[in-house]
């Protein structure tokens, strides 16, 4: 099977699951961290956030002030791309067990929210949650917990980071003025939103490839090194792990 097509059908493997969970909670990650990048790319371009808000229907919106034109344009782009570029991050640390440095990262951009940015009730409750339920897997004593609890904010980060840009394809099609960050892109720059829309979405698609990349190149280590466990007696030096 082709890697681009196993991409497709993961996503749409994810896509279908998750929408089974019994909360939706989780799927705020992916706008958190879309709404951090917004913030961080503010500060880069010596602008100002006011405020961040998230919202129980997995919006979000971030209020900033910009002294230039031009740096709406770094900074309505930052959205999409940081949150398609940490789902590919989560799964290069998870190849390399990084499993609680994934945690604390995903942990130390929820509490810079709740310090500095977000200041809606139910982005605060929100976050709070997240933030007791992260540090409470990082500090019991059970790595198998970690590691699947890890990976399933990173499959749902992951299939979230592709369905927003697909929703706002949906949604530019129809109105590419009223899209949300690329209805930004079109107001400022010569291309409509749609054409906006379709690159975050084919930004989101790569990064998708190269996270599912990641992890199948990870699994099909552990299968090799799990044939290869039983070693000689002769061979006095383990194989060593990633």
């Amino acid at each position: 099977m082709g890697k681009w097509m196993r991409a497709v059908l993961v996503l749409i493997g994810c896509a279908f699951l998750t929408r089974f969970l019994p909360t939706s909670f989780f799927r705020n990650v992916d706008t958190m961290v879309h709404e951090f990048g917004h913030a961080l790319m503010v500060l880069v371009m010596s602008g100002k956030v006011m405020t961040i808000s998230l919202y129980a229907d997995h919006s979000g919106v971030t209020q900033s002030y910009l002294s230039s034109r031009s740096s709406f344009i770094p900074v309505s782009l930052a959205g999409y791309m940081t949150a398609s570029l940490f789902a590919w991050l989560l799964f290069a640390l998870y190849a390399r067990r990084r499993y609680s440095f994934g945690l604390w990262i995903v942990t130390g951009i929820a509490a810079v929210s709740l310090a500095l940015f977000v200041r809606n009730s139910f982005g605060m409750s929100w976050l709070a949650g997240l933030l007791v339920l992260n540090l409470l897997v990082l500090f019991l004593p059970y790595e198998g917990l970690r590691k699947y609890y890890f990976l399933f904010v990173a499959f749902l980060s992951l299939e979230e980071s592709v369905m927003g840009p697909l929703t706002l394809v949906l949604l530019a099609f129809r109105n590419g003025s009223g899209a949300g960050d690329a209805g930004i892109l079109a107001r400022i720059t010569p291309l409509p939103g749609f054409v906006w829309s379709l690159l975050f979405f084919l930004f989101a698609l790569w990064c998708a490839k190269q996270a599912i990349d990641s992890f199948s190149g990870r699994d099909r280590h552990n299968r090799k090194s799990s044939r290869s466990t039983g070693a000689p007696a002769y061979d006095p030096v383990p194989s060593t792990k990633r």
